[in-house]
Order: structure tokens, then sequence, then C-alpha cells
């Protein structure tokens, strides 16, 4: 669905503060490339990290932390690695898809005297086979949240607003993308039943191809992840 401007930045405002603290930006550790997002997503009980594969690899990341996603104030530090204590990737290349249970990550945070204070993007939104089959090449808004990269590198958490489509290859981003939006998460509107706008999180940002971006779509993601994985408790 293409919304109209006043509507799509009234999405845009309200998706930040409904999962803005779901999204982290993440790199590999020494990499001194663009880096990309990661982001938490929860179904039941389970929680999960989640980024492109792309992004990801044997090497330890860093994820960074911001003061509004961790409590108390002043105790968390500026980043954590992933890698040792918290465990790593488990990757789904065919998919383009890494993910990482997150129980580990929050038993970090109590040993080091912390807690996150995050806002998962949960399964009620998440895109399922019947919503994905409902996107055709007509272009729909799609609003990307992501943490950018500028040029003093700081990473700013950013929302665009693009388009999307569905062809036979799959469901795409029509343009490229700025820095370090690869492995954000990828949302679109759609009717419900009663005529009423459905908000609905169509998948994570794979790496440009084309003139535009793949979709990991949310069908796919969900069928690769354990189910009943481990608590964030």
């Amino acid at each position: 669905m293409l919304l109209d401007p006043d509507v799509e930045n009234d999405v845009a405002y309200e998706l930040c503060q409904v999962v803005g603290r779901a999204i982290l930006p993440y790199r590999r550790i020494g990499d001194d490339r663009d880096g990309g997002t990661a982001f938490f997503f929860r179904s039941g009980d389970a929680e999960f990290l989640l980024t492109a594969d792309a992004l990801t690899s044997d090497e330890a990341g860093e994820l960074g932390l911001r003061g509004s996603i961790t409590e108390p104030a002043g105790v968390a530090p500026d980043a954590l690695p992933l890698a040792g204590d918290t465990g790593g990737w488990i990757h789904r290349p065919e998919f383009g898809v890494a993910f990482l249970p997150t129980g580990d990550l929050h038993g970090y945070a109590r040993e080091a005297g912390w807690a996150w204070r995050t806002q998962p993007v949960i399964e009620a939104i998440a895109a399922d086979a019947a919503v994905i089959g409902r996107l055709d090449a007509t272009a729909g808004s799609a609003f990307v949240l992501a943490h950018g990269v500028r040029e003093d590198g700081g990473r700013p958490l950013e929302v665009a607003i693009e388009r999307v489509t569905r062809a036979a290859d799959g469901v795409r981003i029509t343009t490229e993308l700025p820095a370090g939006y690869v492995g954000a998460p990828v949302f679109g509107v759609q009717s419900d039943g009663d005529g009423d706008l459905a908000l609905h999180c169509l998948g994570l940002v794979l790496p440009a191809m084309n003139g535009g971006h793949p979709v990991a779509t949310f069908d796919r993601i969900r069928s690769v992840l354990p189910s009943g994985g481990p608590s964030a408790d």
C-alpha cells in the first residue's frame, strides 16, 4: 500500500516510538567498513537478535549500546563484544540471515550489574506468508529503522521512507539505502479485514543488488528460528 506523504511521516514517527529501542548498530571488530544494523525480535518467551548474515563471521563483532536501552544509567558499556561469553551467531546463508538467541546477552548484563531495556519487534507484527503474498509489483510504502553512519563515525537511529515491491525474485526495496542500513528491519502497511491500516514487519535488509536491496522476509526468517528458543530471562 502506498500512503500519502503525511501519513508516511506519521507512521515513521510511531515506529520510532514503538520499536526504536529494538534497533542497534552492529559491526565486526576491526572492520572499518560501513557496518550495519541488528534488532531484537521476540516470539512468545523466545527472543533473538537478528541481522544480515553478510555482516557476521567467525570473527568477533560489536553491538553498540545507547543509553536509552540499558538501565541503570551509566553502568553499561558503550559497546558489547559478541564473542566469548556472549556466544556466536547462528548462520542461515540460504536466506541471508543470522540470528543470536539473547539468553546469554541478558546473562552477561546481569553479571555486569545492568539490564536491557529494549522494545523487541514482536511476533504479532511479523509478516506471515499471507502478508508477503499480498505484495506485488506495485510499489508500496516501506519504512526502514536503522543506525546510519555519519562522516564522523556516529551511528544515529534513523528511519528511511522507501518503496517496496515483490516480483519473481522476491521482495525488494527499490533504491539503494545509506551506509549502515543492511540488517535493519523493514516495515510495511496493509489494510486489515475492517479496512483499517495494519503494520507489519516484512523482514530485514540484505546487501544491495541491482540498484536496490533484497529483503529477507519474515515468513522465511520464522521458519529457521528455533521454536521455544531460549528465554530472555
